[in-house]
Protein backbone atom coordinates (compact mmCIF):
# COMPACT_ATOMS: atom_id res chain seq x y z
CA UNK A 1 0.00 0.00 0.00
CA UNK A 2 1.34 3.30 -0.51
CA UNK A 3 2.42 5.84 2.13
CA UNK A 4 0.72 8.51 0.29
CA UNK A 5 2.15 12.03 0.00
CA UNK A 6 3.40 14.78 2.43
CA UNK A 7 1.40 17.73 2.60
CA UNK A 8 2.91 20.58 4.88
CA UNK A 9 0.09 22.64 6.64
CA UNK A 10 -0.53 26.23 6.59
CA UNK A 11 1.42 26.01 10.38
CA UNK A 12 4.23 24.35 8.44
CA UNK A 13 4.72 27.11 6.30
CA UNK A 14 4.12 29.87 8.90
CA UNK A 15 7.40 28.38 10.43
CA UNK A 16 9.27 28.20 7.71
CA UNK A 17 8.40 31.79 6.62
CA UNK A 18 9.16 32.72 9.90
CA UNK A 19 12.98 31.38 9.52
CA UNK A 20 13.04 34.11 6.84
CA UNK A 21 13.59 36.80 9.43
CA UNK A 22 16.81 35.45 10.82
CA UNK A 23 17.90 34.75 7.59
CA UNK A 24 17.48 38.39 6.68
CA UNK A 25 19.69 39.08 9.62
CA UNK A 26 22.40 36.73 8.61
CA UNK A 27 23.93 39.64 6.55
CA UNK A 28 24.62 41.60 9.74
CA UNK A 29 25.83 38.40 11.55
CA UNK A 30 26.38 35.03 10.44
CA UNK A 31 24.76 33.74 13.59
CA UNK A 32 21.79 34.46 12.49
CA UNK A 33 21.82 32.21 9.29
CA UNK A 34 22.69 29.24 11.86
CA UNK A 35 19.82 30.10 13.50
CA UNK A 36 17.91 30.29 10.48
CA UNK A 37 18.97 26.70 9.58
CA UNK A 38 18.37 25.37 12.59
CA UNK A 39 15.03 26.21 12.65
CA UNK A 40 13.98 25.19 9.05
CA UNK A 41 15.74 21.60 9.58
CA UNK A 42 13.59 21.31 13.17
CA UNK A 43 10.99 22.37 11.26
CA UNK A 44 11.57 19.74 8.62
CA UNK A 45 12.32 17.07 11.25
CA UNK A 46 8.81 17.70 13.14
CA UNK A 47 6.73 17.53 9.37
CA UNK A 48 8.45 14.07 8.89
CA UNK A 49 7.83 13.00 12.21
CA UNK A 50 4.28 14.14 11.91
CA UNK A 51 4.10 12.66 8.16
CA UNK A 52 5.31 9.45 9.91
CA UNK A 53 2.53 9.62 12.32
CA UNK A 54 -0.28 10.57 10.31
CA UNK A 55 -3.18 8.31 9.60
CA UNK A 56 -2.60 5.63 6.97
CA UNK A 57 -5.29 5.08 3.71
CA UNK A 58 -5.96 1.61 5.67
CA UNK A 59 -7.36 3.64 8.96
CA UNK A 60 -10.67 5.10 7.20
CA UNK A 61 -13.08 3.49 5.36
CA UNK A 62 -14.59 5.34 2.94
CA UNK A 63 -18.09 4.90 1.09
CA UNK A 64 -19.83 6.91 -2.15
CA UNK A 65 -23.85 6.89 -1.70
CA UNK A 66 -24.93 8.30 -4.87
CA UNK A 67 -27.84 7.33 -7.12
CA UNK A 68 -27.14 5.55 -10.72
CA UNK A 69 -29.49 8.36 -12.37
CA UNK A 70 -29.02 11.89 -12.16
CA UNK A 71 -31.36 14.64 -13.43
CA UNK A 72 -30.07 17.07 -15.25
CA UNK A 73 -30.56 20.45 -14.57
CA UNK A 74 -31.32 20.07 -10.87
CA UNK A 75 -29.53 19.89 -7.79
CA UNK A 76 -28.46 16.31 -6.77
CA UNK A 77 -27.34 14.88 -3.18
CA UNK A 78 -23.78 12.55 -3.21
CA UNK A 79 -23.42 10.99 0.33
CA UNK A 80 -19.77 10.39 1.95
CA UNK A 81 -19.41 7.44 4.98
CA UNK A 82 -16.23 8.10 6.53
CA UNK A 83 -15.73 5.60 9.18
CA UNK A 84 -13.14 4.95 11.60
CA UNK A 85 -10.71 1.84 12.01
CA UNK A 86 -7.94 3.21 14.33
CA UNK A 87 -7.89 3.89 17.69
CA UNK A 88 -6.69 7.21 17.27
CA UNK A 89 -8.45 10.67 16.46
CA UNK A 90 -8.34 11.55 12.68
CA UNK A 91 -8.90 14.76 11.16
CA UNK A 92 -9.03 15.47 7.55
CA UNK A 93 -10.27 16.14 4.49
CA UNK A 94 -12.07 14.56 1.76
CA UNK A 95 -11.74 15.83 -1.54
CA UNK A 96 -14.25 14.09 -3.99
CA UNK A 97 -13.77 13.81 -7.63
CA UNK A 98 -17.41 14.73 -9.45
CA UNK A 99 -18.19 14.24 -13.41
CA UNK A 100 -16.66 16.67 -15.52
CA UNK A 101 -18.10 19.70 -16.32
CA UNK A 102 -20.94 19.42 -13.28
CA UNK A 103 -21.34 21.78 -11.46
CA UNK A 104 -20.41 20.61 -7.47
CA UNK A 105 -20.72 22.33 -3.84
CA UNK A 106 -19.05 20.95 -1.17
CA UNK A 107 -17.10 18.50 -2.68
CA UNK A 108 -14.27 19.55 -0.89
CA UNK A 109 -14.87 19.48 3.19
CA UNK A 110 -12.88 18.52 6.66
CA UNK A 111 -13.65 16.17 8.83
CA UNK A 112 -12.95 14.48 12.17
CA UNK A 113 -13.32 10.91 13.42
CA UNK A 114 -13.13 9.96 17.23
CA UNK A 115 -11.73 6.40 18.00
CA UNK A 116 -14.30 3.78 15.83
CA UNK A 117 -16.54 6.68 14.94
CA UNK A 118 -18.69 7.13 11.84
CA UNK A 119 -19.03 10.56 10.16
CA UNK A 120 -21.28 11.70 7.08
CA UNK A 121 -20.74 14.07 4.58
CA UNK A 122 -23.16 15.38 1.94
CA UNK A 123 -22.58 18.30 -1.27
CA UNK A 124 -24.61 18.38 -4.07
CA UNK A 125 -24.01 17.93 -7.90
CA UNK A 126 -25.97 20.19 -10.59
CA UNK A 127 -25.41 18.28 -14.17
CA UNK A 128 -26.14 20.71 -16.66
CA UNK A 129 -26.76 18.20 -19.54
CA UNK A 130 -28.11 14.27 -20.11
CA UNK A 131 -25.51 11.54 -21.02
CA UNK A 132 -23.08 9.06 -19.42
CA UNK A 133 -21.08 10.93 -16.34
CA UNK A 134 -18.33 9.12 -13.90
CA UNK A 135 -17.34 9.99 -10.42
CA UNK A 136 -13.46 9.96 -9.82
CA UNK A 137 -11.44 8.45 -6.95
CA UNK A 138 -11.80 10.33 -3.56
CA UNK A 139 -8.64 12.04 -2.62
CA UNK A 140 -8.13 12.44 1.61
CA UNK A 141 -5.50 14.26 3.59
CA UNK A 142 -5.29 13.21 6.79
CA UNK A 143 -3.89 15.28 9.25
CA UNK A 144 -0.43 14.30 11.73
CA UNK A 145 -1.22 14.74 15.62
CA UNK A 146 1.20 18.42 15.22
CA UNK A 147 -0.58 19.80 12.78
CA UNK A 148 2.39 20.22 10.60
CA UNK A 149 1.78 18.03 8.01
CA UNK A 150 -0.61 15.98 6.12
CA UNK A 151 -0.79 12.43 4.67
CA UNK A 152 -2.73 12.45 1.30
CA UNK A 153 -3.85 9.15 0.08
CA UNK A 154 -6.36 8.38 -2.78
CA UNK A 155 -8.79 5.46 -2.19
CA UNK A 156 -9.99 3.35 -5.53
CA UNK A 157 -13.77 4.97 -5.65
CA UNK A 158 -14.61 4.94 -9.60
CA UNK A 159 -18.05 5.02 -10.34
CA UNK A 160 -20.26 5.45 -12.80
CA UNK A 161 -23.67 6.90 -13.22
CA UNK A 162 -26.18 8.07 -15.84
CA UNK A 163 -27.62 11.75 -16.22
CA UNK A 164 -31.57 11.51 -16.98
CA UNK A 165 -33.74 14.52 -17.81
CA UNK A 166 -35.05 15.86 -14.99
CA UNK A 167 -37.06 13.01 -13.39
CA UNK A 168 -38.36 14.36 -10.25
CA UNK A 169 -40.42 16.95 -13.07
CA UNK A 170 -42.76 13.62 -14.01
CA UNK A 171 -43.72 12.72 -10.47
CA UNK A 172 -47.45 13.86 -9.95
CA UNK A 173 -47.08 16.37 -7.81
CA UNK A 174 -45.17 18.15 -10.68
CA UNK A 175 -47.66 17.68 -12.68
CA UNK A 176 -50.34 19.08 -10.61
CA UNK A 177 -48.09 22.27 -9.97
CA UNK A 178 -47.60 23.05 -14.21
CA UNK A 179 -51.38 22.40 -14.96
CA UNK A 180 -52.49 24.45 -11.55
CA UNK A 181 -50.21 27.37 -10.61
CA UNK A 182 -46.52 27.44 -13.09
CA UNK A 183 -48.53 29.62 -15.34
CA UNK A 184 -52.00 31.70 -15.09
CA UNK A 185 -53.06 30.28 -18.73
CA UNK A 186 -52.79 27.15 -16.79
CA UNK A 187 -54.78 28.46 -14.34
CA UNK A 188 -57.47 29.94 -16.50
CA UNK A 189 -57.41 26.30 -18.43
CA UNK A 190 -58.40 24.52 -15.58
CA UNK A 191 -61.29 26.59 -14.26
CA UNK A 192 -62.88 26.20 -17.68
CA UNK A 193 -65.51 23.54 -18.44
CA UNK A 194 -63.82 20.13 -20.08
CA UNK A 195 -65.41 19.83 -23.52
CA UNK A 196 -65.00 16.58 -25.22
CA UNK A 197 -66.46 13.84 -26.81
CA UNK A 198 -66.53 11.11 -25.18
CA UNK A 199 -69.10 10.48 -22.43
CA UNK A 200 -68.25 9.84 -18.69
CA UNK A 201 -71.45 10.62 -16.38
CA UNK A 202 -74.05 12.23 -15.70
CA UNK A 203 -75.13 14.77 -12.49
CA UNK A 204 -77.58 16.90 -10.83
CA UNK A 205 -78.50 19.88 -13.35
CA UNK A 206 -76.58 22.99 -11.49
CA UNK A 207 -77.70 26.47 -12.40
CA UNK A 208 -75.44 27.65 -15.86
CA UNK A 209 -74.80 24.38 -17.33
CA UNK A 210 -75.95 24.56 -20.90
CA UNK A 211 -79.36 23.19 -21.66
CA UNK A 212 -78.25 20.80 -24.72
CA UNK A 213 -76.45 18.71 -22.36
CA UNK A 214 -79.76 17.42 -20.95
CA UNK A 215 -80.07 14.26 -20.82
CA UNK A 216 -84.21 14.93 -20.82
CA UNK A 217 -84.92 10.57 -20.91
CA UNK A 218 -82.59 10.25 -17.45
CA UNK A 219 -84.26 12.75 -16.05
CA UNK A 220 -87.90 11.78 -16.41
CA UNK A 221 -86.28 8.39 -15.16
CA UNK A 222 -85.15 9.98 -11.94
CA UNK A 223 -87.45 12.62 -11.48
CA UNK A 224 -84.91 15.20 -11.63
CA UNK A 225 -83.08 17.27 -14.41
CA UNK A 226 -79.49 15.53 -15.57
CA UNK A 227 -76.94 16.38 -17.44
CA UNK A 228 -74.24 14.97 -19.38
CA UNK A 229 -70.47 15.29 -18.58
CA UNK A 230 -68.00 14.41 -21.13
CA UNK A 231 -64.18 14.11 -20.94
CA UNK A 232 -61.37 14.78 -23.38
CA UNK A 233 -61.31 11.95 -26.11
CA UNK A 234 -58.66 9.57 -25.18
CA UNK A 235 -56.19 6.81 -27.11
CA UNK A 236 -55.36 10.08 -29.43
CA UNK A 237 -52.19 10.20 -31.40
CA UNK A 238 -49.60 12.81 -29.78
CA UNK A 239 -46.24 12.51 -32.02
CA UNK A 240 -42.99 14.77 -30.17
CA UNK A 241 -40.39 15.59 -32.78
CA UNK A 242 -37.09 16.99 -31.38
CA UNK A 243 -34.29 19.00 -33.53
CA UNK A 244 -31.36 17.61 -32.55
CA UNK A 245 -29.71 19.98 -35.02
CA UNK A 246 -27.08 22.83 -34.67
CA UNK A 247 -29.96 25.33 -33.66
CA UNK A 248 -30.40 23.43 -30.77
CA UNK A 249 -26.68 23.29 -28.94
CA UNK A 250 -26.75 27.23 -28.49
CA UNK A 251 -27.01 27.52 -24.62
CA UNK A 252 -30.07 29.60 -22.59
CA UNK A 253 -30.05 30.11 -19.07
CA UNK A 254 -26.78 27.95 -18.68
CA UNK A 255 -27.87 24.68 -20.65
CA UNK A 256 -28.22 23.24 -24.02
CA UNK A 257 -31.46 24.25 -26.02
CA UNK A 258 -32.05 20.73 -26.72
CA UNK A 259 -31.91 20.36 -22.79
CA UNK A 260 -34.70 22.12 -22.17
CA UNK A 261 -36.66 20.62 -25.03
CA UNK A 262 -36.35 17.07 -24.20
CA UNK A 263 -37.24 18.15 -20.46
CA UNK A 264 -40.03 19.59 -21.92
CA UNK A 265 -40.97 16.74 -23.77
CA UNK A 266 -40.75 14.27 -21.07
CA UNK A 267 -43.30 16.12 -18.98
CA UNK A 268 -45.76 16.41 -22.15
CA UNK A 269 -45.16 12.64 -22.48
CA UNK A 270 -46.01 11.86 -19.11
CA UNK A 271 -49.19 13.99 -19.32
CA UNK A 272 -50.58 12.53 -22.37
CA UNK A 273 -50.12 8.74 -21.31
CA UNK A 274 -51.57 9.98 -18.36
CA UNK A 275 -54.50 10.96 -19.96
CA UNK A 276 -54.86 7.84 -21.98
CA UNK A 277 -53.54 8.99 -25.49
CA UNK A 278 -50.66 7.00 -27.35
CA UNK A 279 -47.17 8.89 -27.56
CA UNK A 280 -44.40 8.88 -30.56
CA UNK A 281 -40.90 10.18 -30.49
CA UNK A 282 -38.56 11.17 -32.98
CA UNK A 283 -35.26 13.05 -32.64
CA UNK A 284 -33.31 14.48 -35.99
CA UNK A 285 -31.06 16.13 -36.86
CA UNK A 286 -29.50 15.73 -40.48
CA UNK A 287 -31.76 11.94 -40.15
CA UNK A 288 -33.39 10.69 -38.06
CA UNK A 289 -32.04 9.15 -34.80
CA UNK A 290 -34.49 7.96 -32.81
CA UNK A 291 -38.26 6.84 -33.59
CA UNK A 292 -40.50 5.00 -30.87
CA UNK A 293 -43.92 4.70 -32.74
CA UNK A 294 -46.97 5.77 -30.64
CA UNK A 295 -48.12 3.52 -27.40
CA UNK A 296 -48.95 4.05 -24.09
CA UNK A 297 -48.37 2.89 -20.40
CA UNK A 298 -45.65 3.23 -18.17
CA UNK A 299 -43.57 1.07 -19.75
CA UNK A 300 -43.48 3.37 -22.69
CA UNK A 301 -42.41 6.23 -21.12
CA UNK A 302 -39.19 4.54 -19.47
CA UNK A 303 -38.55 3.79 -23.31
CA UNK A 304 -38.99 7.56 -24.47
CA UNK A 305 -36.99 8.62 -20.93
CA UNK A 306 -34.02 6.02 -22.17
CA UNK A 307 -34.19 7.38 -25.80
CA UNK A 308 -33.68 10.33 -25.04
CA UNK A 309 -31.01 10.46 -22.24
CA UNK A 310 -28.44 10.77 -24.39
CA UNK A 311 -29.81 12.78 -27.03
CA UNK A 312 -26.80 15.43 -28.62
CA UNK A 313 -27.35 18.70 -30.63
CA UNK A 314 -24.55 17.75 -33.29
CA UNK A 315 -23.24 20.58 -35.48
CA UNK A 316 -25.48 19.86 -38.46
CA UNK A 317 -28.41 21.16 -40.40
CA UNK A 318 -31.43 19.60 -39.10
CA UNK A 319 -33.46 17.83 -42.29
CA UNK A 320 -37.11 18.48 -41.28
CA UNK A 321 -38.57 17.07 -44.83
CA UNK A 322 -36.57 13.23 -44.17
CA UNK A 323 -37.70 13.54 -40.79
CA UNK A 324 -41.33 14.53 -41.12
CA UNK A 325 -41.05 11.66 -44.56
CA UNK A 326 -40.36 9.15 -42.01
CA UNK A 327 -42.87 9.83 -39.29
CA UNK A 328 -45.81 10.49 -41.21
CA UNK A 329 -45.28 7.34 -43.59
CA UNK A 330 -45.82 5.11 -40.39
CA UNK A 331 -48.71 7.87 -39.17
CA UNK A 332 -51.59 7.71 -40.24
CA UNK A 333 -54.36 8.77 -37.67
CA UNK A 334 -54.80 12.79 -36.94
CA UNK A 335 -51.95 14.07 -34.84
CA UNK A 336 -51.39 16.22 -32.52
CA UNK A 337 -47.64 16.91 -33.72
CA UNK A 338 -45.45 19.13 -31.30
CA UNK A 339 -42.15 19.94 -32.89
CA UNK A 340 -39.44 21.24 -30.17
CA UNK A 341 -37.15 23.46 -32.53
CA UNK A 342 -35.55 26.74 -33.17
CA UNK A 343 -36.88 29.90 -35.19
CA UNK A 344 -34.47 32.27 -35.20
CA UNK A 345 -32.66 31.33 -38.53
CA UNK A 346 -34.69 32.75 -41.78
CA UNK A 347 -32.71 29.47 -43.88
CA UNK A 348 -34.21 27.11 -41.82
CA UNK A 349 -37.34 28.41 -40.50
CA UNK A 350 -38.52 28.75 -44.61
CA UNK A 351 -37.87 24.64 -44.92
CA UNK A 352 -39.57 24.14 -41.58
CA UNK A 353 -42.42 26.49 -42.99
CA UNK A 354 -42.85 24.45 -45.77
CA UNK A 355 -42.73 21.10 -44.21
CA UNK A 356 -45.37 21.76 -40.95
CA UNK A 357 -47.35 23.75 -43.35
CA UNK A 358 -48.15 20.82 -45.11
CA UNK A 359 -49.43 19.01 -42.58
CA UNK A 360 -52.58 20.64 -42.36
CA UNK A 361 -55.58 20.12 -42.09
CA UNK A 362 -54.78 15.95 -41.82
CA UNK A 363 -52.77 17.02 -38.50
CA UNK A 364 -52.35 19.57 -36.33
CA UNK A 365 -48.91 21.06 -36.12
CA UNK A 366 -47.55 22.96 -32.91
CA UNK A 367 -44.07 24.48 -33.04
CA UNK A 368 -42.31 25.16 -29.27
CA UNK A 369 -39.07 26.97 -29.46
CA UNK A 370 -37.41 28.23 -26.79
CA UNK A 371 -37.69 32.28 -25.69
CA UNK A 372 -33.71 33.41 -25.57
CA UNK A 373 -33.89 36.62 -23.10
CA UNK A 374 -30.38 37.70 -23.56
CA UNK A 375 -31.57 38.01 -27.19
CA UNK A 376 -35.07 39.51 -26.56
CA UNK A 377 -32.71 41.83 -24.57
CA UNK A 378 -30.30 43.11 -27.04
CA UNK A 379 -32.82 43.47 -29.57
CA UNK A 380 -34.19 46.24 -27.36
CA UNK A 381 -31.23 47.71 -25.47
CA UNK A 382 -30.05 51.32 -26.20
CA UNK A 383 -26.52 50.74 -27.95
CA UNK A 384 -23.53 52.63 -26.35
CA UNK A 385 -20.58 51.93 -29.15
CA UNK A 386 -20.67 50.49 -32.38
CA UNK A 387 -20.22 47.01 -31.13
CA UNK A 388 -23.61 47.11 -29.67
CA UNK A 389 -25.00 48.80 -32.02
CA UNK A 390 -24.05 46.09 -34.45
CA UNK A 391 -25.50 43.29 -31.55
CA UNK A 392 -29.07 45.00 -31.41
CA UNK A 393 -29.65 44.72 -35.40
CA UNK A 394 -28.54 41.35 -35.12
CA UNK A 395 -30.78 40.77 -32.65
CA UNK A 396 -33.76 42.61 -34.09
CA UNK A 397 -33.17 41.12 -37.38
CA UNK A 398 -33.61 37.38 -35.89
CA UNK A 399 -36.69 38.79 -33.92
CA UNK A 400 -38.40 40.05 -37.01
CA UNK A 401 -37.56 36.83 -38.96
CA UNK A 402 -39.17 34.99 -35.85
CA UNK A 403 -42.46 37.03 -35.41
CA UNK A 404 -42.62 36.42 -39.24
CA UNK A 405 -42.66 32.93 -39.32
CA UNK A 406 -44.93 32.60 -36.22
CA UNK A 407 -47.34 34.80 -37.96
CA UNK A 408 -47.25 32.96 -40.87
CA UNK A 409 -47.78 29.51 -38.88
CA UNK A 410 -50.49 30.75 -37.16
CA UNK A 411 -52.02 32.57 -39.95
CA UNK A 412 -51.89 28.46 -41.73
CA UNK A 413 -53.74 26.98 -38.26
CA UNK A 414 -50.44 25.58 -36.83
CA UNK A 415 -49.84 26.50 -33.35
CA UNK A 416 -47.08 28.18 -31.75
CA UNK A 417 -45.14 28.44 -28.38
CA UNK A 418 -42.61 30.55 -27.08
CA UNK A 419 -41.43 30.67 -23.54
CA UNK A 420 -38.72 31.10 -21.70
CA UNK A 421 -36.78 28.14 -20.53
CA UNK A 422 -38.00 27.91 -16.48
CA UNK A 423 -41.40 27.87 -18.16
CA UNK A 424 -41.30 25.97 -21.47
CA UNK A 425 -42.22 22.70 -20.19
CA UNK A 426 -45.46 24.40 -19.01
CA UNK A 427 -46.15 26.35 -22.01
CA UNK A 428 -45.86 23.33 -23.97
CA UNK A 429 -48.28 21.54 -21.68
CA UNK A 430 -50.56 24.30 -21.72
CA UNK A 431 -50.94 23.75 -25.54
CA UNK A 432 -51.90 20.06 -24.78
CA UNK A 433 -54.54 20.92 -22.17
CA UNK A 434 -56.27 23.49 -24.10
CA UNK A 435 -56.24 21.20 -27.39
CA UNK A 436 -57.58 18.24 -25.39
CA UNK A 437 -60.25 20.48 -23.49
CA UNK A 438 -61.27 22.29 -27.02
CA UNK A 439 -61.91 18.70 -28.69
CA UNK A 440 -59.42 19.71 -31.20
CA UNK A 441 -57.81 16.26 -32.47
Amino acid sequence: MSLGRPVPSGLAVALFAGALVPAALAVASPAFGWLALAVDVAVLLLCAVDFLRAPHARDVDAHREVEPILSSGADNTVRWELRSRTDRPIRGELRDEPPLDVESHGHRQPFTLEPGDTTRLTYRVHPPSRGDARFGDVNLRLMGPLGLCSRQVRLPAGQDVKVYPDLRALSREALTLARASEAVSARTLLRKSVEGREFESLREYRPGDDYRHIDWKSSARHGHTLVRTWQPERNQPVLLLLDCGRHMAGRVQGRRKLDHAVDAALRLARVSLDAGDVVGVLAFASDVRTFLPPRKGAEHLRLITESLYRAEAGLEESDYGRAFDFAFARQTRRALVVLFTDLVDPDASSALLTRTLALRPRHLPVVASLLDEDLEAAATDVPGDATSAYARQAASRMESEYRRTATTLRDAGALVVRAPARGFGAAALNVYLDVKARGRL
